[in-house]
């Protein structure tokens, strides 16, 4: 009976419904009607005749998170508890300790705290391992624990963590949190303003425009705005951004989708604040999304001077979609494109290769456009810069050591050692740096290239199949061949480590606001940055003013 029932009530009502979805889906409408009952009959007969007791929620949970996975990383499925747990605030406020915490190798750790938030105030400090929250013992808690330190405003949260091998108690009090967008502005020299926006929340573009009203009234003739890092957020903050610079009305980025009323094309509403002020941004391989609409725009307008290394690439459009019983779906709905008309996606995900990796376009299959002065510039994912910085571009061992947590756990030991340095700067010396590689070799920090990877996994098949023994010493002789072209790489990018490890050092004492503060007198990028505004000429030349 219910069979019959679900055949004649359910399906025709369900496939009844994506009618409304449009034109493309109508084309579909069989074969997407077939699956569905293919689908329900599945799940039923699995959960009714399965040799084990079944959880259906838990089965439907992974079937669609494993179906998405075929589109893209940024089109989710998230059940009720994900999205209570999950949902983004794009306020930039929540309720909360003010520090940012990692799982390692099942261990709660503390990457970092900002100053003067609750966890800071509790005394935490990175590298502290969280052992216990409130009664919760995190040993075998295997949930999200940033979870268990949110709550009502002035809630007392009793926490154990360990330091250095000893145990510690303290007590935090939870506050409202209100992450900057802008976490740092200033001048720094007599004519250069200098800006960092960290991502695009709601008050994105109410930070920028403080910063810079307060700059050019502290006498600053030129700015320097830094996205390295910026992931992104709202397009509309990416928009107003904009719109301080270009005149109103003008077209900064364009979406385009399979569905007509997804396609949008996004102007400047506001009057500009300055539209002759020199402006550069600096870019990097961690730059996304609303970050490459603001420097695709800049670039296209030929309003600002873009430096740095090419950014990351994400050009696709997600929306969350409410679902019944408080799940949601969140869709890649369209492709960002810059005024000149380049995508800003870099990967394709409908084409993979053989290992189900998105394929990247490659250089000589990039298209040409023209920025409004004629200038000539490239589509290919992300937005390549006008002056492009080589030694920006990170070495993959110094990508490896900051996977792995070598410098992180470098730096805690140190700070442990050096307690009474403060503000001071101190230098890395080689001797410092020889200490840094007995470090890693006494902890035997895995660098897990892909060659090495590779060599393990040539183990792992060879034990399986009996034939260890007989490749032994060959293998001991690769392993150790590719260990020593390791130690080779530590040596031939000891100056970037150093830097790293600096850069790590500084804000242990100092926080994030005091590696800001270094990096205006001694960041290369920045450095760059100003010699070029420096030289009118140099500048009007690259964007043909």
């Amino acid at each position: 009976m219910f069979k019959i029932f679900q055949k004649k009530f359910i399906i025709p009502v369900v496939a009844a419904g994506f009618l409304y979805v449009g034109a493309s889906f109508k084309d579909d409408f069989f074969e997407i009607a077939k699956q569905i009952e293919i689908f329900t009959e599945v799940f039923k007969t699995i959960n009714t005749n399965y040799v084990d007791q079944t959880n259906p929620g838990e089965l439907m949970d992974k079937a669609l998170k494993s179906m998405l996975l075929e589109l893209d990383p940024y089109t989710n499925y998230f059940n009720e508890q994900d999205v209570v747990k999950f949902k983004i605030n794009t306020t930039g406020e929540y309720t909360g300790i003010g520090a940012m915490m990692t799982r390692k190798e099942g261990k709660v750790i503390v990457k970092e705290t900002y100053k003067n938030y609750p966890a800071d105030k509790a005394g935490l400090k990175p590298g502290d391992e969280i052992t216990q929250i409130g009664d919760i013992d995190l040993a075998d808690y295997k949930d999200d624990a940033s979870q268990l330190m949110k709550g009502a405003k002035n809630a007392k949260i009793e926490v154990k963590f360990r330091r250095q091998g000893k145990t510690n108690t303290t007590q935090i009090i939870l506050e409202e949190i209100d992450i900057k967008a802008v976490p740092f502005f200033a001048k720094i020299d007599d004519k250069t303003g200098y800006i960092v926006l960290s991502q695009f929340s709601r008050k994105a573009s109410q930070e920028t425009k403080e910063a810079l009203e307060k700059l050019k009234s502290q006498g600053a003739e030129r700015i320097i705005l830094d996205l390295r890092g910026n992931p992104g957020g709202l397009v509309t903050e990416a928009v107003n951004i904009c719109s301080f610079f270009v005149p109103k009305g003008e077209v900064i980025v364009t979406t385009k989708s399979k569905v007509e009323k997804n396609n949008n094309v996004f102007k400047t509403t506001k009057d500009p604040i300055d539209l002759e002020i020199p402006l550069l941004v600096i870019v990097d391989g961690k730059s996304a999304s609303a970050s490459e609409i603001v420097s695709g725009a800049l670039q296209d307008l030929d309003r600002a001077v873009i430096i740095g290394s090419r950014s990351f690439g994400k050009g696709l459009v997600q929306r969350p979609i409410d679902l019944t019983y408080g799940t949601q779906v969140k869709v890649t709905i369209s492709r960002y494109y810059t005024p000149s008309g380049r995508c800003i996606q870099a990967l394709d995900y409908s084409k993979k290769d053989k290992d189900g990796k998105a394929i990247r376009t490659e250089a000589a299959q990039y298209n040409a456009f023209k920025t409004k002065n004629g200038r000539t510039v490239y589509d290919g994912g992300g937005i390549q810069p006008d002056v492009e910085l080589e030694d920006t571009k990170p070495s993959y061992i110094a990508l490896a050591l900051q996977k792995n947590d070598g410098i992180f756990d470098y730096v805690t030991n140190y700070y442990y050692k050096n307690p009474t340095l403060g503000d001071k700067i101190p230098a890395i010396s080689d001797a410092d740096y020889t200490d840094f590689k007995t470090f890693l070799k006494t902890k035997k920090y895995d660098f897990n290239t892909e060659t090495e990877l590779t060599l393990k996994k040539t183990l792992e098949a060879a034990k399986k199949e009996k034939l260890d023994e007989t490749i032994s010493i060959e293998y001991q002789q690769l392993l150790l061949a590719v260990q020593k072209s390791e130690e080779n790489q530590l040596n031939k990018y000891q100056k970037e480590i150093k830097n790293l490890i600096l850069d790590e050092i500084i804000k242990r004492y100092q926080y994030k606001e005091g590696l800001y503060q270094y990096y205006t007198k001694n960041d290369t990028q920045i450095k760059k940055a100003v010699a070029i505004l420096n030289d009118t000429q140099e500048f009007n030349n690259i964007i043909k003013k």
